[in-house]
């Protein structure tokens, strides 16, 4: 009975695979029919008309407890899996098993954007979940009878299903409009149940407790629960098909493509893939099968029981002394799962595909598959006829697998593992897929001059023209670049602004009414055909006026001259614009006879050195008040005149007045007095104002003098 019951173990080394098909084949744009698994959404906007699928396979082998040489294995000879290959025990090993194959089946297009496929699939998947590989190991080689042994708190589950399925797909367009282009789809299956098994254990443990040869003391004390049931019960080993075990399920996809040069493309460019990037989402095997006749029992194994109570028992007769319920009629759980998928055409026939297949069925859930999460990079070169890819993938128990497939007419042939098994001894899995069908592709359609109108449907297949005018380019008579359909003057150009007619010029001021902002009144081409304005009707257009709401002189560019000083004087004609004066002298002040009588009592007292011209040092002060008088009346003119006594030779005496006239002159002239205001004279002692026979009379005689010159 102890060995009957490590069957229960020994049953879960069965099943060792993978859940994903067709590895690095579905991403084709020429996978056809196939796709319609993966993304329902694949089947329309296609590169078929039709495609058939006679037959194909998909199948795969891989765990994480096994690891071994396929180079090895498939010698054959000597090779002894058991020993040779390596062990990974862990707490939780796990293996899954796949195996798919495709029937009879195809799709077509039923409109230019909307297409069916009808498929028939067989398919068996079995999961091996949580299995405790060191007590895995530990009881395939040492295990014996007379030594104690125990098996820790145990959770894991067993689940195989084999199935035929019947599917009806449909995908259409949802939309097309410049860059952006998403289709979607989906299928609707009939499942035929084939055979279904399934065992979960909950914190199940064992202790087996040797006493001797005493049949009566040796114990096993065990704890938890234990679900095992299928379609038919364990013990019978007649395989019975039962056709009332049927089930309904579904996929969903939907996919969009990112196509940059749509303008290239046309309608009838259906032989041609137009993206840059696609993008597609996917939901598949919704649903679940019903075995009307299936049996499930749940065993409370929380007991002890010697060896005397189950030696020579069968494993479901001592699992029966525990407490067991019963049910029937189960639901199994098809391998739910989502996809995404990145394909980037980054260089003419070749593409780089990145994917991602992830479960979303529970693993703890009872009755229920589900497929090993994985994710791939594929590149790959494809056109009509032929196709090679290398899928790079990462597997959730196999870890990094590399492979190789390709595809040639109506024959595909993959692996996803072909790569890495043949360099590695320490293989995880082997994969394979194959499959013969009868593609009918889209044909090339013939349109010489490109211009989107098919041949047969072109008046004017050499030259191109627009659809609407039967592939003919419309004509330009008058040859103003208006299409005459267009021109209402097609005899005579224009622009098109004004629908290829020339545009008039009513006011006749040379700037065409499209251009001429005052079209019935006369203006130059710089105003845009409006006359200028004068606003302030003084006759200086308003273009040119700097004053144009104020009546001015047009020498003023149009503004009234300002009087600075207020004195009634414009600043045009006051030579002191910034000092009040008179009208009758300019604008400048007056010089008055005060003011120069002022100037003269400064003048008498410039002192000279004796018989010279240049000045005493006392004299400067002096000289500086006469300069202050004569700047404030800047347009005066002044007559500075030297006088002697009679001292000295008469022609000594005049020379003398002169050159001091002449210093007192050039003193204000370097200090900022114009030259052209002033002028100087010598008299000698000709004009003597008092005697000279006197000392003070002299005095007197030796003077300048300042007159006003009007």
């Amino acid at each position: 009975m102890k060995n009957k019951f490590l069957l229960l173990f020994v049953f879960t080394s069965l099943f060792s695979a993978r859940a994903q098909s067709y590895l690095g084949y579905y991403y084709d744009n020429y996978a056809g029919v196939q796709s319609v698994l993966y993304n329902p959404a694949s089947i329309v906007d296609s590169r078929f008309k039709t495609d058939i699928n006679l037959a194909s396979v998909s199948g795969s082998v891989g765990n994480d407890y096994y690891g071994f040489s396929v180079s090895d294995l498939l010698k054959g000879g000597d090779y002894d899996f058991e020993l040779q290959s390596k062990k990974f025990p862990s707490r939780s090993n796990n293996f899954v098993a796949n195996v798919d194959i495709m029937g009879p089946s195809f799709m077509f297009n039923i409109a230019p954007k909307h297409s069916l496929a009808l498929f028939t699939r067989g398919r068996s998947i079995a999961n091996v979940r949580n299995i405790d590989g060191d007590l895995f190991n530990k009881l395939r080689s040492d295990f014996s009878a007379s030594k104690d042994y125990s098996i820790n708190s145990q959770n894991f589950s067993v689940v195989a299903n084999a199935w035929a399925e019947l599917g009806l797909s449909y995908a259409a367009v949802l939309l097309n409009k410049n860059q952006h282009f998403i289709k979607g789809g989906f299928s609707l299956k009939y499942m035929q149940g084939i055979g279904n098994s399934y065992i979960n254990a909950n914190n199940v443990s064992l202790a087996y407790d040797n006493k001797g040869s005493n049949a009566n003391f040796n114990t096993i004390a065990t704890t938890g629960t234990l679900t095992y049931g299928g379609s038919q019960e364990f013990e019978n080993t007649d395989y019975k098909f039962d056709r009332k075990s049927i089930g309904f399920g579904g996929d969903l996809g939907f996919i969009y493509e990112y196509r940059p040069d749509y303008a290239s493309f046309s309608a009838d460019d259906k032989n041609l893939n137009k993206y840059k990037l696609r993008f597609g989402l996917s939901v598949t095997d919704i649903g679940s099968i019903t075995y009307k006749e299936a049996t499930q029992r749940t065993h409370n194994l929380n007991g002890v029981r010697t060896e005397a109570q189950y030696d020579n028992l069968k494993s479901t007769d001592y699992l029966n002394t525990f407490s067991t319920s019963f049910s029937d009629a189960q639901k199994m759980s098809l391998p739910t799962a989502i996809h995404t998928n990145l394909d980037w055409n980054f260089y003419k026939k070749f593409y780089l595909n990145l994917n991602s297949d992830m479960s979303l069925t529970s693993k703890t859930a009872l009755n229920t598959n589900s497929i090993e999460n994985a994710v791939s990079l594929t590149p790959r070169y494809e056109v009509k006829w032929f196709s090679f890819y290398l899928p790079v993938s990462y597997m959730q128990y196999s870890n990094l697998r590399a492979g190789f497939g390709f595809r040639a007419g109506p024959l595909f042939v993959g692996s996803g593992s072909v790569i890495s098994n043949l360099i590695s001894n320490e293989s995880k899995g082997i994969d394979m897929h194959l499959g013969l069908k009868i593609p009918i592709y889209q044909g090339n359609k013939k349109d010489k001059d490109n211009d989107g109108v098919l041949d047969k449907f072109d008046d004017c297949p050499e030259t191109a023209g627009p659809i609407e005018n039967k592939g003919c380019p419309w004509k330009d008579t008058d040859n103003d670049t208006v299409l005459d359909k267009d021109d209402k003057c097609p005899t005579i150009a224009g622009p098109a602004k004004n629908k290829g007619c020339p545009y008039e010029d009513t006011d006749k001021d040379g700037v065409l009414d499209e251009d001429d902002k005052c079209i019935n009144e006369a203006g130059p081409i710089e105003n845009k055909g409006c006359p200028y304005l004068d606003t302030d009707k003084d006759g200086t257009l308003d273009k040119d006026d700097k004053c144009p709401t104020i009546v001015g002189d047009k020498e003023n560019a149009g503004c009234p001259w300002p009087d600075t000083d207020g004195d009634s004087v414009l600043d045009k004609d006051d030579k002191c614009p910034t000092v009040k004066g008179t009208i009758k002298n300019n604008g400048c002040p007056e010089v008055t006879a005060d003011v120069m009588k002022k100037l003269n009592d400064y003048a008498k007292t410039i002192l000279f050195e004796v018989s010279k011209s240049s000045f005493q040092q006392r004299t400067f002060p002096v000289l500086q008040s006469i300069l202050a008088i004569l700047k404030e009346y800047p347009v005066a003119k002044f007559s500075i005149e030297g006088h002697t006594d009679s001292d000295g030779k008469d022609t000594a005496n005049q020379t003398l007045s002169e050159t001091r006239a002449a210093a007192v002159m050039a003193y204000l002239v370097k200090n900022g007095i114009d030259a052209s205001r002033l002028a100087s004279k010598g008299f000698g002692e000709s004009k003597p104002i008092a005697t000279n026979k006197t000392k003070v009379g002299k005095i007197l005689n030796r003077r300048v003098e300042v007159k006003l010159v009007n």
